[in-house]
């Protein structure tokens, strides 16, 4: 059986769903909704998809239409993912799930109502390096001391990944720090019990700090150092270094190199090196087998209540 997507979001992000959902089989793009009609006929082209709107719940009214992937602004994703359940489609909404912790926790209880998939878009579960760590973490061959994470961009005005003009501003605390919390406990195997977060200068055009200290401890004594920055004007991205029991990983992206900077063959760890693919393939395996997604909103909603904690560590600073 063919599930039916539609497809909220036409920009950097969406783009790599459409190629990922490409490579998996009995999955099509019946529907792409974006900002600018043009533009995102311009994306439907290319990919053969043959209905264009601005409207979300103009897609949402296609009977045909299975499941519904939101690669929209942050501060859209919970309400457009309630909108989505309620209209009966399975969703899979990119990171973060929300900017509010309430929001966040609507989501989760109306998708435990419906009984839906829906899922949130915590790549880093899926990348093969990530995939490698943890299957040694879960042997019990290795085992987290602590996680050193540096992300770091070059943004100093509001533009995309494709260099284009953003309608809406990101933030490094609920959505750059939402994949390496969220990463923490789930390789840690244990919940964090302890979290604090130093701002650095705010922006005086965009608002938000550019830069972000957070410290994490899990129950089980493991620490995590996050770095975040939008100012730094040098190798971009998000790099981790696992140092264990018996090891230590450096992970970029979808490679992973020891503590000697020895790259490490991850190329078998799963059926591609595309994380976003990867994460595609659990959303569309999760429908079809009637089962709960790695990545779940319930799995990953601890995450945004720790972000909802050193949120209002930030205020009272």
């Amino acid at each position: 059986m063919t599930i039916h997507v539609a497809l909220a979001g036409a920009g950097a992000f969406g783009i790599k769903h459409l190629d990922g959902l490409r490579n998996i089989p009995d999955v099509k793009v019946i529907s792409l909704v974006g900002r600018e009609l043009a533009k995102t006929q311009e994306v439907a082209d290319k990919y053969g998809i043959a209905h264009v709107t601005t409207d979300l719940s103009e897609s949402l009214k296609i009977k045909e239409v299975d499941a519904v992937i939101l690669c929209t602004p942050t501060q859209m994703h919970a309400s457009q993912s309630i909108a989505c359940l309620e209209a009966g489609k399975h969703v899979q909404v990119e990171i973060p799930l929300c900017d509010i912790l309430a929001e966040g926790e609507a989501v989760v209880a109306l998708q435990k109502q419906t009984g839906l998939v829906a899922m949130c878009g915590h790549t880093r579960r899926f990348n093969p390096s990530h995939q490698y760590v943890r299957q040694r973490i879960v042997d019990g061959s290795f085992h987290i001391q602590q996680m050193d994470v540096q992300t770091y961009f070059f943004r100093r005005t509001n533009m995309n990944a494709l260099g284009q003009p953003r309608s809406w501003t990101d933030h490094l605390l609920w959505h750059h720090a939402a994949h390496t919390v969220d990463l923490f406990a789930y390789q840690a195997q244990s919940p964090v019990v302890q979290a604090h977060a130093i701002p650095g200068p705010i922006h005086p055009t965009l608002g938000i700090a550019m830069d972000m200290s957070i410290q994490l401890k899990a129950a089980n004594g493991a620490i995590c150092t996050l770095s975040l920055s939008f100012n730094n004007d040098g190798p971009l991205g998000t790099f981790f270094r696992y140092i264990g029991d018996s090891a230590t990983y450096i992970a970029r992206y979808d490679d992973l190199y020891t503590g000697k900077d020895e790259k490490i063959d991850v190329s078998k760890v799963a059926v591609s090196m595309n994380g976003i693919e990867l994460q595609d393939r659990e959303f569309i395996a999760a429908i079809r087998e009637g089962r709960e997604p790695n990545g779940s909103v319930a799995q990953v909603l601890p995450c945004y209540q720790v972000l909802h904690r050193l949120e209002q560590q930030l205020n009272a600073a």
